[in-house]
């Protein structure tokens, strides 16, 4: 295994084993051949990195049936809200705005709507083609690349403001990922990025962050060693609630503005916490097998009660807990979701069939799996009388 960064050798610490893709969702018909990877997890000492090993190629996971939208959750809606007025501090007037992995537009909407010039730029073609469609926002279908960023000849040295959320994760090659935004940003231009934080996952032994789409996991030890190879630094990080605990990292040419007092006491926490350390991972990885064996066996003793189990929204995180924790339809009698792509499909690798949320109400299981655990409060206030029923809400993190 070699940093996709540095491309220094390092050995895998932490295997799930045989993985689906996380958004594979399937057909019967499609059983026999459902494609599988081995999904295994190294650190990087010199970059401080947390990435998997093996990942299949971007086409795989972001291709013209991209089941997730955005606008699907309220509490992610208004978060953008936010994001987009936090972000305005670094904008004018006449500023150029391009969002890396665009989704449906919820987040380059904001823009759209106080008049700024922008751009999406979404590999997705069904959600791209709903962002310019329903939202109304200038989108590119395609990979944001260093090769496709030297096309943008209205936003080169233009862009004040590049901005992602859960998505650069996502990208393998961020060296010319890096190079790409280099190209487009202006002189006082800044690049921020939202992504699930690795302090927040080792705490809360949230393992389920760890899927075909996320590469890497990100600290701020890891992404100022990035950014600093091409002449950038980070000045600033937000902690964040969403995806069970996020990071905002806030990046722009070295000397070009003042570090935060806010990113020095965040990094002398990461020194306390040993998150820069191989030491921290091999503990992380100790807790996931007792996570792992731990749930397991709840939802074996429950089956053996004859207890009715489901579960809740089929997202592309629960992918790897039900296949790591090896629990699928001889335990789950099915799990509800919005989202109609999935609806009447399988899940990933253990065939759980996915159906209508109005079949969770209908049916009353007693213990039902919260396989979006970070939109928990979301989905309590939604289902407020599967409680009052009796249903309990079970997960593999502490909710």
């Amino acid at each position: 295994m070699f940093c996709k960064v540095c491309k220094k050798k390092i050995k895998p610490f932490l295997s799930f084993g045989k993985m689906p893709m996380a958004n594979g969702f399937l057909s019967k018909k499609d059983f026999k051949e459902e494609f599988f990877y081995k999904l295994e997890v190294g650190f990087c000492k010199k970059d401080f990195l947390f990435q998997v090993n093996d990942h299949p190629k971007s086409p795989h996971i972001f291709n013209n049936h991209y089941p997730f939208y955005t606008n699907k959750s309220k509490i992610m809606v208004s978060h953008f809200k936010k994001y987009f007025r936090w972000s305005e501090r670094f904008l004018n007037k006449n500023s150029r705005i391009i969002e890396i992995g665009s989704n449906d537009g919820t987040f380059l909407k904001n823009y759209k709507i106080s008049k700024y010039v922008h751009l999406g730029i979404e590999p997705s073609k069904n959600v791209a083609k709903y962002s310019k469609k329903i939202n109304k926002i200038n989108v590119k279908n395609e990979f944001f690349s260093f090769k496709n960023s030297q096309k943008l000849s209205s936003f080169k040295n233009k862009t004040d403001l590049i901005c992602a959320a859960n998505v650069i994760s996502h990208i393998p090659n961020l060296n010319d990922m890096i190079k790409g935004i280099d190209i487009l940003l202006s002189k006082k231009g800044v690049f921020v990025f939202e992504e699930p934080y690795l302090g927040s996952m080792f705490k809360k032994i949230s393992y389920d962050q760890i899927y075909d789409a996320h590469i890497f996991i990100f600290s701020i030890h890891s992404v100022k060693n990035i950014f600093k190879r091409f002449g950038y630094e980070l000045i600033d990080a937000l902690p964040q609630k969403t995806h069970g605990g996020s990071m905002r990292y806030v990046i722009c040419r070295k000397g070009n503005r003042k570090i935060s007092k806010r990113l020095l006491k965040l990094t002398n926490i990461e020194i306390r916490s040993k998150l820069n350390k191989l030491s921290s991972c091999i503990k992380f990885k100790q807790a996931c097998h007792k996570s792992s064996n731990n749930f397991r066996k709840k939802i074996i003793d429950l089956k053996k009660l004859g207890k009715k189990i489901a579960g809740y929204a089929a997202s592309a995180k629960s992918s790897t807990v039900l296949n790591y924790c090896k629990i699928n339809n001889k335990h789950i009698d099915f799990i509800a979701d919005s989202t109609k792509e999935k609806i009447g499909k399988f899940t990933p690798g253990t065939h759980i069939p996915v159906v209508p949320i109005k079949h969770f109400r209908m049916n009353n299981p007693d213990y039902t799996i919260l396989c979006s655990w970070n939109h928990r409060y979301e989905i309590f206030k939604k289902e407020k009388a599967y409680l009052k029923k009796g249903g309990k809400w079970i997960s593999h993190v502490k909710i």
